[in-house]
């Protein structure tokens, strides 16, 4: 399946993951495999089993390992064990080997497993299997979070676990159905993460109130994940774009990926950016509201990094040919800058404008791509002036900088493993 921490494909480590922790954009984020870092989380402060914890964390969590230990007190570890967990469970439901019968209730009851001290699966062919092997430590270390944590943990694995297994063999049809996968693997990711927040008092209790806003920033993250890996998607035999949008514009959706078939393959691809963009105005509205830096940190970069892949991908035939990426020194600007709200609604508002120059006029979705983009501005720039992007936080800039250090050092190793998995496809 699929998920975004930011959460979701917790936004590709599997796809919760791609879905959700910042799916996850589950992530579009780089995913750090860093060894934990002494300055972000010092290691004789730590019980044995979180030092575990951590370690696994940055074993498998391919996208927040580092920014997750930026945050600030005891948020970090309910975040870590929160990765885990939704870690855990999406590796149940990724692993094929599992047949249906065994699957299903363990999908629906994974959430009790928490409370369960020497509940473990050992028998798990997936590359994450150590989480669900040990899974008596990670279990441990949440029993001994406060319950406030807790609670938000149980309640957000028991709904996703469900939601996973109502999509084990459904297709995603409608436009509604979309989004409700999206909300499952991505958006429940969102939501989950702003109850911690708030739960921590490091944000108001609003944040962690308003779940509409929340599930935005989880969709938001999903959907570009989503668009953006259509054909590593179809190479591997999955399908998550809606059939009620791509049945319009061919028979079936691995027709998109012919030659013959490419500029249909763009209007389809453009028609579903336009309704992910539909999410940022929820997007900049969340944003707004925080205000511990640590937190603001965490949520914004998988933002605008998930902005500026639409708008590499927005009109872009390369989609359906071969990987599209962002620039890893434009990675590591967008890092650099997204540490307030009004630098992040700069680069929304940069993005949008690169997109809305490209719509063509031919294109079927070109008035409702311009209409969402009229809106974006309004959000972004309500006095018609731009602002700087360049004002950061001088107690963050350390920060910034190991985090942008950390991703080019990614981003160079996954340019030549994508090139290397490009190739190995085409052969």
């Amino acid at each position: 399946m699929c998920s975004s921490l930011p959460l979701g494909r917790l936004c590709r480590d599997s796809r919760l993951l791609h879905h959700g922790f910042p799916s996850g954009v589950c992530l579009a984020l780089p995913r750090f495999q860093q060894p934990v870092s002494p300055l972000l989380c010092p290691q004789d402060a730590l019980s044995d089993g979180l030092k575990t914890c951590y370690r696994y964390l940055n074993q498998t969590s391919r996208s927040f390992a580092a920014v997750i230990q930026a945050l600030d007190g005891e948020l970090r570890h309910a975040v870590c064990i929160f990765y885990l967990v939704l870690r855990a469970l999406d590796t149940v439901e990724d692993d094929m080997t599992i047949n249906l019968e065994t699957k299903v209730p363990m999908l629906h009851d994974f959430h009790s497993y928490l409370y369960q001290p020497d509940w473990r699966y050992m028998e798990s062919k997936e590359k994450d299997k150590q989480v669900l092997e040990d899974f008596p430590t990670i279990s441990l270390e949440f029993r001994n979070l406060a319950k406030v944590y807790r609670d938000v943990i149980v309640d957000i694995c028991h709904k996703m676990g469900a939601g996973m297994a109502e999509f084990l063999e459904k297709k995603v049809d409608t436009q509604h159905e979309w989004d409700k996968y999206c909300h499952y693997v991505a958006g429940l990711v969102g939501i989950g993460l702003s109850r911690l927040f708030s739960a921590s008092e490091l944000e108001d209790r609003i944040v962690g109130q308003d779940t509409e806003l929340a599930n935005s920033m989880g969709l938001f993250l999903q959907k570009t994940n989503i668009i953006r890996d259509y054909l590593e998607d179809q190479l591997e035999g999955r399908e998550f774009w809606p059939r009620e949008v791509w049945s319009r514009y061919a028979k079936k959706l691995s027709d998109l990926a012919k030659p013959e078939n490419i500029d249909v393959a763009v209007q389809c691809m453009n028609e579903l950016i336009t309704n992910a963009l539909h999410h940022v105005p929820d997007v900049l509205t969340y944003l707004s509201r925080l205000k511990n830096q640590s937190v603001f940190n965490f949520c914004a970069i998988p933002q605008v990094m998930a902005i500026a892949t639409l708008a590499a991908c927005y009109n872009n035939k390369q989609v359906f040919r071969g990987l599209v990426k962002i620039r890893k020194g434009q990675a590591v600007t967008l890092m650099m800058d997204a540490t307030n709200i009004q630098a992040v609604k700069a680069i929304m508002y940069q993005y949008v404008e690169e997109i809305y120059q490209k719509v063509p006029s031919t294109d079927p979705s070109s008035n409702k791509t311009q209409q969402i983009i009229v809106s974006i501005r309004t959000m972004s720039l309500p006095n018609g002036v731009e602002v700087s992007r360049n004002h950061y936080s001088p107690i963050y800039l350390s920060c910034a900088m190991l985090l942008a250090a950390l991703s080019w050092q990614y981003l160079s190793a996954m340019s030549k493993a994508s090139e290397e998995y490009v190739q190995a496809s085409e052969n």
